[in-house]
C-alpha cells in the first residue's frame, strides 16, 4: 500500500514529539504534491500560534505566492482548534482531513464547531478519523509520559 498524505503528517507529528513538542503534524497538498509539511513548533518558536496547521498554511501561501489556497487539501493529525479552523477558512482550504478528534480543544466536530457557524464564510469538506488510532496513540503516550 502506498504511503498516504496522512502518513506524512504522522511523520511530522513524530518529529515534533522528538523535539519535545506536542505531537501534531500537518501537510498541505496541491495537485497530488506536498507543498508544505511541518509539526508543532510552539515551544521552539516561543509562539502560541505556531500550531502545525498555522505553520503549514503560512508555508503553502509563501510557496504559492497567494493567501488563497483554494485548490489545496490539509492533512493534520489532530482536529483543529478554533484558531486553526479560522485560518483554514480564511485560506479557503478545499478539504480538511484530520486524524484524532479533540473533545477538549477541537473546533470542527467538537466545541464551537467553527465551520457550522453562520459567520463562517468558507467551509472546507471535512473528513475526520483518518489515521485516528496512530495519531491518538502518539498524543496519549506523549501526555502520559509527562504526568
Amino acid at each position: 500500500m502506498p504511503q498516504s498524505f496522512m502518513d506524512d503528517a504522522l511523520a511530522e507529528a513524530r518529529g515534533a514529539e522528538a523535539a519535545d513538542e506536542v505531537p501534531v503534524g500537518a501537510v498541505i497538498v496541491r495537485e497530488g504534491a506536498v507543498i508544505a509539511r511541518v509539526g508543532n513548533q510552539t515551544l521552539r518558536d516561543r509562539d502560541p500560534t505556531a500550531h502545525a496547521e498555522m505553520l503549514a498554511i503560512r508555508a503553502a501561501a509563501a510557496a504559492l505566492g497567494s493567501e488563497r489556497l483554494t485548490d489545496c487539501d490539509l492533512y493534520v493529525t489532530l482536529e483543529p482548534c478554533a484558531m486553526c479552523a479560522a485560518a483554514i477558512s480564511f485560506a479557503r482550504i478545499r478539504r480538511l482531513y484530520y486524524g484524532a478528534a479533540d473533545p477538549k480543544c477541537g473546533a470542527v466536530d467538537n466545541g464551537v464547531r467553527f465551520f457550522a457557524s453562520p459567520t463562517c464564510h468558507h467551509r472546507p469538506e471535512v473528513y475526520g478519523g483518518m489515521g485516528e488510532r496512530e495519531a491518538g496513540e502518539l498524543l496519549k503516550d506523549f501526555f502520559k509520559a509527562r504526568r
